[in-house]
């Protein structure tokens, strides 16, 4: 299930990122532009949060998906 989650996050990820070069070339749509960009990059942050290993190499969606 958490998989399904951190991918869909990702597919909203691009969406965002497409949406927000999208409005860029609007008259006075740069600050939305700019909001969105800034939740594609918190949107990243967390995908890499949960699937990116420490040091001894455990990821937290790892060690969900093994309970």
């Amino acid at each position: 299930m958490l998989s399904t989650v951190l991918s869909v996050l990702v597919l909203a990820t691009f969406a965002l990122v497409g949406g927000a070069i999208w409005l860029w070339n609007r008259p006075g749509m740069r600050r939305q532009a700019m909001l969105m960009l800034v939740l594609a990059g918190i949107a990243v942050v967390n995908v890499a949060i949960w699937t990116l290993p420490d040091s001894e190499g455990r990821s937290p969606i790892g060690q969900v998906e093994d309970r």
